[in-house]
């Protein structure tokens, strides 16, 4: 993490310093005459105010005028006429102007020339200014331009400086946040809370945290349940393995007419595993990826459930009320056909059988609603709320089972993004709902 952070902080602090330092660089070496022109005390200005001084003042006062800046800022300067002839004497001796008529390379010359071009907006007429700057003159007001400048990049690095380091550290601090509940969420010690400071803010790391903050939720949930269903299925094999083992025991000491009496009970223990560790697998199973979604007619399906239920429970008789014949579930047809088939059965357990069970399909809000409806003695309000938990009975409960078949439909429910939804009915009864998104 360290690493990181420097990584960053280095690499805006030198961008910006870079793209800041070759600018004043390239600006300074494209635009050397045009900015001395413009920053030079002696030039700043000049070609407007002694133009100003020669038309209102004359030749003369514009002449003494070129000297005074001459004596102060020891600066030469010629004024040429549009027809390229001096409009007055100047300051550049003729020696000197002999001398540099003289020289081919003017980088050899013991001064700096420059050349401005203005136009009077009153009368319309252009000046030619030739400036000559001694170098030891411009050496020394370069470095008393410099400084300025210096300071302000000084303080812009400075400012640079502090930006960055603010910077880097909203990227970094949050990825510091992530990592530890990272490595708590991977040692089991991950709290909720954890995060709940960086889940307020309103940028990515804001999104990030809040789905952080629901994937170890979820995690914690699906541990925390996968450790009870290992403790209530401890806990439920060991009765048929019980009483297996007396049945065991008998028959080892029983003789041999009772030992035929025996073997039924044997065998009956056996199915009841059996079918348990069915149940259990199938629960299981609903945590494992189904693949990709897709249409599931409901129609086909319950026919072919009830045509089950009709062989395991003949005296039983069941309704089915569809207000859309061609309504279709996006989905796994194995699992909501378990679903289904558990709500069945656990329908047919308490049903009369002379009253029907009613199975309901709509449609309403953006999702399919499957009511299954017994006219049994539906379940004590305080336990509603635990129907569905896995090995959970009410009690009292004469019906065979153990508890699993709520359970898987109500998993099976979750992973199509619905909900199973268990209530007594107002006019007596019990009812199961599936509700679920119509799509995936």
């Amino acid at each position: 993490m360290r690493s990181l952070f420097w990584r960053i902080f280095a690499s805006f602090w030198l961008a910006v310093a870079l793209v800041a330092g070759l600018s004043m660089l390239l600006g300074r070496a494209l635009n050397q005459d045009a900015w001395v022109l413009a920053h030079h005390p002696a030039l700043d200005d000049f070609a407007e105010r002694w133009s100003r001084v020669y038309r209102s003042e004359g030749p003369v006062a514009a002449q003494r005028f070129l000297e005074r800046r001459k004596q102060r800022y020891r600066v030469d300067t010629q004024v040429l006429g549009e027809d390229g002839q001096p409009l007055v004497d100047g300051t550049f001796p003729a020696r000197a102007a002999a001398y540099e008529a003289r020289q081919d390379n003017p980088r050899r010359l013991p001064w700096r020339r420059l050349t401005e071009e203005y136009s009077n907006p009153a009368t319309g007429e252009t000046y030619l200014f030739i400036y000559r700057i001694p170098h030891p003159e411009m050496m020394a007001w370069h470095r008393e331009s410099l400084f300025w400048p210096l300071s302000a990049l000084a303080i812009a690095l400075v400012v640079l400086t502090a930006v960055s380091l603010l910077l880097t550290l909203s990227i970094t601090r949050p990825l510091g946040r992530l990592r530890g509940a990272v490595h708590d969420l991977g040692q089991t010690t991950y709290q909720q809370n954890s995060l709940a400071r960086l889940a307020d803010r309103g940028d990515e790391f804001g999104v990030l945290a809040r789905d952080f903050n629901r994937m170890g939720s979820r995690l914690q949930d699906l541990i925390g349940s996968q450790r009870q269903l290992l403790r209530d299925v401890s806990h439920e094999l060991r009765s048929p393995l019980a009483r297996l083992r007396v049945a065991l025991a008998l028959a080892e000491r029983a003789e041999p007419a009772q030992r035929e009496q025996l073997w039924g009970r044997l065998t009956q223990e056996c199915d009841r595993l059996e079918a348990l560790i069915g149940e259990i697998l199938e629960l299981a199973r609903l945590d494992a990826d189904p693949g990709a979604a897709r249409p599931v007619a409901l129609r086909p399906l319950l026919e072919e459930l009830i045509g089950d239920a009709a062989l395991a429970a003949p005296e039983q008789r069941v309704e089915v009320v569809l207000q859309d014949t061609q309504a279709t579930a996006q989905g796994w047809p194995d699992m909501l056909a378990r679903a289904l088939d558990n709500l069945l059965r656990n329908a047919l357990r308490f049903n009369p059988a002379d009253r029907p069970i009613e199975v309901t399909v709509t449609q309403q809000a953006g999702q399919l609603n499957i009511a299954v409806r017994d006219h049994g003695p539906g379940a004590p309000p305080e336990l509603l709320e635990r129907l569905g938990e896995p090995f959970f009975r009410a009690p009292h409960q004469q019906a065979p089972g153990h508890g699993l078949g709520l359970a898987i439909a109500r998993r099976a429910a979750e992973r199509h993004g619905g909900r199973l939804l268990l209530a007594n009915h107002p006019q007596g009864g019990f009812v199961a709902t599936l509700e679920l998104p119509l799509t995936a």
